[in-house]
């Protein structure tokens, strides 16, 4: 579905799982682990502690 709002870039792992996803609305990278029932997000930040942001135009390519 082109409108949803987040886009998976990265995924690593079934059980424990690694996932990157992208805001398409902001560009923000957020990381989702998930082990076993258990689970949390976070934006993912640069060495300065800033979010890691993708260019809007770079999503859809």
């Amino acid at each position: 579905m082109a409108n949803e709002r987040f886009k998976r870039v990265y995924s690593q792992g079934k059980l424990d799982a690694i996932m990157i996803f992208v805001d398409r609305e902001t560009g923000v990278n957020y990381m989702f682990n998930k082990v076993g029932y258990a689970g949390g997000l976070t934006p993912l930040l640069d060495k300065e502690g800033k979010p890691v942001i993708t260019p809007l135009d770079e999503l859809d390519k």
